[in-house]
């Protein structure tokens, strides 16, 4: 078939999802997902196995009306489908900023994907719950963060899956076999060398978001190999790794040697050839690449706000005792985000009767990318995401401090922004 582009070849079942053999919303998503495959070149369709919608978040009534539409003419997920955050916190949004209106057309649209079959997870780790790919399976996942992390830390296999698109490969189990999917296509071209990094910046939480912020800015939608890690990062570090290089460039796939599956070496990572482009990062490079992540200025603080990617069990025990015995300034409050699992097991453990009793709120299924929860005098923050640091001024309007979970503590306690310095000092 083509039409304008590449001339893509048709399994039977392709051809008999176009016929709409399959019903009229499958054949709306097969159409979609043959003409993504003439115009990128794509021979043909390949089967996935799971998929990962990022289309759950409402942004106007196009994307509800998609949604909708969808639903309406009986589409039904044919893989398991996790869902990405959604446009709220469905029982909580009325403590919020959250416009009525906007709000039920945010919950709208989620029933929408749950009567597709989707499965309401409501987080962007996904990879963090059961529904965790493995190695070498071959998906359809939207969400940077989790694209990043399922190409890179898994080693399982998906394109960048745009909003829209993500559910069309879900309801047919088909995309354009091309990209990311193969094998040829995943080796790296830019080498970054880590030169004289102290062990001690290594092991350390904020080394990773600054990292991957330095490499997504250089790197783009390139993909990256780090040589030169002597530590063993953590999962949580290395999905704030993931998320920060998918926030300030386009890293759907990235290689760390003797740390991520697919780079046990260099040359491994490479595919025996030489790097395209080499960087050696050192401290100075990574100082840089800090203080582009702090845009605040002065030390008034409104809001601490973690958990971008969503706060895992892990970092909701790393939490609890720094919280211990403790309130925050009253002028300042402090939100963690996270999935409706996630604070559910973390609430089992005991871990959110420190927060509660700090004074902090725990904010399920969204984040404050992707509801307008704030209010309008929330205009300085302070995070341990790369990624809400990266985003907040575009999206927010507002500027941001940028620290350790131990600085965002602190500072919430004092109101203004408190950072120490030593360790970046070195």
């Amino acid at each position: 078939m083509t039409a304008g582009g590449a001339t893509v070849e048709l399994s039977d079942r392709d051809r008999a999802l176009l016929a709409g053999q399959g019903g009229p919303a499958a054949r709306i998503a097969a159409g979609i997902m043959v003409r993504m495959a003439e115009v990128g070149g794509a021979p043909r369709l390949m089967d996935v196995s799971a998929a990962h919608i990022d289309s759950s978040i409402y942004l106007g009534d196009a994307t509800l009306e998609f949604s909708e539409r969808l639903a309406d003419a009986g589409a039904r997920v044919v893989v398991p489908a996790t869902l990405n955050v959604s446009g709220l916190d469905e029982h909580h949004w009325r403590d919020s900023a959250v416009p009525p209106e906007w709000a039920g057309k945010a919950h709208r649209q989620m029933m929408a994907y749950q009567r597709m079959g989707c499965v309401p997870t409501w987080t962007c780790a996904p990879y963090q719950t059961r529904h965790k790919p493995t190695f070498g399976q071959q998906i359809a996942w939207g969400e940077s963060n989790a694209i990043c992390f399922a190409n890179s830390v898994i080693g399982a296999r998906t394109e960048r899956y745009p909003d829209l698109l993500d559910i069309c490969a879900a309801i047919i189990g088909r995309v354009p076999e091309a990209g990311l999917h193969l094998e040829e296509n995943r080796g790296g071209q830019d080498l970054f060398r880590l030169v004289d990094v102290p062990r001690s910046w290594q092991e350390d939480d904020t080394f990773y978001p600054v990292l991957g912020h330095l490499i997504g800015r250089i790197a783009g939608d390139r993909i990256p190999v780090v040589e030169g890690l002597d530590a063993r990062p953590t999962e949580d570090q290395l999905k704030a790794l993931c998320a920060a290089s998918a926030s300030s460039g386009a890293v759907a796939l990235l290689h760390v040697v003797g740390v991520t599956p697919e780079a046990p070496t260099t040359a491994a990572a490479l595919r025996g050839r030489n790097p395209e482009r080499t960087f050696p990062i050192g401290r100075s490079e990574l100082r840089a690449a800090r203080r582009e992540l702090t845009t605040a200025v002065g030390h008034q603080l409104d809001l601490v706000v973690l958990g971008s990617p969503h706060f895992s069990v892990a970092e909701f025990r790393a939490l609890a005792p720094l919280l211990k015995g403790r309130r925050r300034h009253s002028g300042t409050g402090l939100v963690v985000t996270s999935s409706r699992i996630m604070t559910a097991l973390a609430k089992d453990d005991g871990l959110l009767d420190d927060l509660e009793a700090f004074g902090g709120t725990v904010t399920v299924d969204t984040c404050v990318l992707a509801t307008p929860m704030l209010r309008p005098e929330v205009k300085v923050l302070m995070t341990n995401s790369a990624k809400y640091a990266y985003y907040s001024p575009g999206l927010l309007g507002a500027t941001v401090a940028f620290g350790s979970l131990s600085d965002c503590v602190e500072s919430a306690v004092a109101g203004r922004v408190v950072r120490d310095e030593a360790s970046w000092s070195e």
